[in-house]
């Protein structure tokens, strides 16, 4: 599943969206039809997981986490407990509910941007946040990607 994009859609008074057609092609082709709806951990975002991505994450962060530990229980409760199961209505529109769109200081205009396996959502008032600017995202990705040059050993001739 890959939801790639940078999509601008607004809201209407309820809270509903209509995702992006491209990304509703995605959940289809895929056979997706509950997504869960979450206040991202880092950024004033939403994010929107397919039911099977949310459940690999779940399995993922409870393996890492001892449940008789008390702090690492807090850190799953804390991630488990603010979530919304939802799914598409009939035309395709998505509910965010008043309190999440409160968390991620949207108002009306938002942006949707695919994450590989997941959907964020912005306020376009926050144009800036999710994005670095051109020249340290250059750098970043060399920085990253860039690997140093193989060495051979040195050919002999016998």
């Amino acid at each position: 599943m890959r939801f790639l994009g940078n999509i601008e859609a607004k809201t209407d008074v309820k809270g509903r969206a209509f995702l992006p057609a491209v990304f509703r092609k995605v959940l289809q082709a895929s056979g997706e039809e509950s997504l869960v709806l979450r206040k991202d951990a880092f950024q004033s975002c939403l994010v929107l997981y397919p039911q099977s991505v949310w459940n690999e994450q779940m399995d993922i962060l409870r393996g890492r986490l001892n449940r008789w530990n008390a702090h690492q229980q807090l850190i799953f409760r804390q991630f488990v407990a603010d979530v919304e199961l939802t799914q598409l209505d009939g035309n395709g529109r998505l509910l965010i509910p008043k309190r999440y769109m409160k968390m991620a200081n949207i108002e009306q205009n938002i942006k949707f941007i695919g994450m590989g396996d997941t959907i964020e959502i912005w306020s376009t008032e926050a144009t800036s946040q999710p994005f670095m600017e051109p020249d340290e995202f250059s750098r970043a990705l060399e920085a990253i990607m860039a690997t140093p040059e193989p060495t051979y050993p040195a050919e002999t001739t016998d």
